[in-house]
């Protein structure tokens, strides 16, 4: 316990919400919860998985880690909100844009973009962490919509996964608010 020297040292007094869900801390997640590879849920791409962290249905956003196993054109996509991403391990890029996102770098993209998400040839494994609110709609080079993605499909997938695994559910819903 730490030594209290005044007021301020003292924890908050009341008592939360009682219809506040509760915290979550995932100790380790960029170390053992990272390597964990039973925790990966597969995507519907070869060489591409996910591993949520916080499903946040009744905000429709999550945070996830993308794991991609493969070099080239991955998706080509829209989104309806704006989405942080921090690269871990390896690097991508847009076609449409003069950057690329190397391990260690931020990456901000508003609503409404539409770009096509390449990982190139000498990468073995990229991982980074996104943060997606909203969805975003998979489309051809014209915009056509093929496919879509929001925390609902993510939820979904991941509980596929786990049962298909023999997961407990009750670890998934942790992690769903």
């Amino acid at each position: 316990m730490h030594e209290k020297t005044n007021n301020n040292d003292l924890p908050y007094q009341l008592l939360q919400p009682s219809y506040m869900r509760p915290d979550l801390l995932l100790e380790k997640a960029l170390t053992d919860y990272l390597t964990d590879d039973e925790l990966w849920v597969p995507s519907t791409s070869e060489g591409v998985s996910f591993k949520p962290l916080l499903l946040h249905a009744s905000s429709g956003y999550y945070v996830n880690l993308l794991r991609v196993k493969k070099h080239g054109f991955l998706s080509r996509h829209r989104h309806s909100g704006d989405v942080q991403a921090f690269v871990l391990k390896g690097k991508w890029y847009y076609l449409e844009h003069d950057w690329i996102a190397k391990e260690g770098s931020f990456a901000y993209e508003p609503p409404g973009e539409t770009h096509t998400l390449f990982v190139p040839d000498d990468v073995k494994e990229m991982i980074t962490l996104f943060t997606v609110k909203g969805g975003y709609t998979y489309v051809d080079e014209y915009g056509k919509a093929c496919g879509y993605e929001d925390v609902f499909t993510k939820i979904e997938a991941a509980k596929k996964h786990y049962n298909n695994i023999g997961l407990d559910i009750e670890e998934l819903n942790k992690i769903i608010r």
